[in-house]
């Protein structure tokens, strides 16, 4: 375990860890590639070994599904839609030592999706949010590095999403309010006339729940740090340190005249340039800015222990070991530190592993020396076998 003593000590909201979250089976009907497939997952360990393109990526794909109602390739339903197929499926068992619940899913293009637990549908999708986490660990990651505040913004709004239903819910109110304001600002464009005070009720709106959620996100970094510390001391082998850095221009006092002195330009540009929704998360390493100056290696350190740390936070959140998935990173670190990651996710402290990978061989050897029980299964254009 990474650093945990220190870590429960420094995160006022965490809890003893007793149980273990464990997917024991994934039963899918038109899921990408797969027509049908129906899986039993007994170890703690599964490693899914198979060419690029053989259909490895979609299990974990269905996994988090199930887990958190969307893909985490960011990509829409109906492209998870196969081939020709009307809808599609996926069905899980989620076992905490003597309970098991049955989550289902079933998604059509122009239906309301449907998700239930124990056979009771879901009112709102975002009550699943959070009930069994996952992790995932992917080359996509890199995104986070390269990509505009909007993708961090996303992640770590996900992350504390599932632990906190309220910033979920006033996250979810805030977009709403903001879009309607936007959709005002552009009306008033087009049909040449302004109600201000209209736009100040919005105004209101957005400042009643962005407040809330630039504190929240304030205090959920404070939370975060030790864990990042920890995860990045381990991945990186005791390298100088790096850092998560949280930046809003949000704050109770100045919020509404922020946007008082940004009317003008709301106006003539018709999209709201103050808010919650122009925040960002700085990544930074000994050297300076990560995106800037690290190296790919570097990169991939820091993301790697920013999935560790969120893997532990919600942890510690939740009580119970999340389940973790990793997809194809055994060719983006080297031998040394994929051994030390491997040990440290397939440990006693921690919980269930799915991980991925090209060569059945490698796989193979890797996995033989860990004190863990384990499973490989071999997947071939979505025919998987064992």
């Amino acid at each position: 375990m990474i650093g945990t003593a220190k870590i429960i000590a420094q995160t006022a909201n965490a809890k003893v860890i007793q149980l273990i979250v464990q997917l024991t089976n994934l039963r899918l009907s038109n899921f990408r590639n797969y027509e049908e497939a129906n899986l039993e997952f007994p170890s703690k360990i599964t490693c899914l070994v198979g060419l690029n393109g053989s259909g490895k990526t979609s299990l974990l794909e269905a996994i988090h599904y199930l887990s958190s109602t969307r893909s985490f390739l960011g990509v829409p339903d109906n492209q998870l839609l196969r081939y020709g197929a009307s809808y599609f499926s996926v069905q899980g068992s989620f076992s905490m030592t003597d309970n098991c619940h049955e989550v289902a899913c079933q998604v059509q293009p122009g239906v309301k999706k449907i998700f239930s637990i124990n056979g009771k549908e879901y009112e709102k999708l975002s009550e699943h949010v959070g009930r069994f986490p996952v992790v995932v660990i992917a080359p996509t990651d890199i995104d986070l590095v390269r990509d505009g505040s909007e993708t961090r913004r996303k992640f770590f709004d996900s992350i504390i999403s599932q632990v906190d239903t309220a910033y979920l819910n006033r996250l979810v109110t805030y977009n709403k309010v903001l879009k309607q304001r936007n959709s005002l600002l552009t009306l008033f464009a087009e049909r040449k006339f302004q109600d201000l005070q209209l736009l100040q009720s919005y105004d209101e709106q957005l400042v009643n729940t962005g407040v809330p959620i630039a504190d929240r996100r304030k205090q959920f970094i404070q939370e975060f740090k030790p864990f990042f510390d920890a995860a990045y001391s381990f991945v990186a082998g005791g390298e100088e340190g790096a850092a998560v850095n949280y930046h809003t221009a949000v704050a109770n006092a100045d919020y509404v005249q922020a946007l008082e002195r940004s009317l003008q330009r709301d106006l003539a540009l018709q999209r709201t340039h103050v808010g919650i929704h122009r925040d960002d998360f700085e990544f930074k390493f000994a050297h300076g800015e990560l995106k800037k100056l690290g190296s790919q290696g570097q990169q991939k350190s820091f993301l790697v222990a920013l999935k560790l740390a969120q893997l532990e936070w919600l942890n510690r959140y939740k009580g119970f070991y999340s389940i973790l998935l990793v997809d194809d990173i055994m060719d983006k670190l080297d031998d040394v530190r994929m051994k030390h990651v491997l040990e440290r996710v397939s440990s006693h402290q921690t919980g269930q592993l799915f991980i991925t990978d090209a060569a059945v061989d490698r796989a193979s050897t890797l996995f033989k020396h860990l004190q863990s029980e384990y499973d490989i299964f071999n997947v071939n254009r979505g025919v998987i076998s064992r």
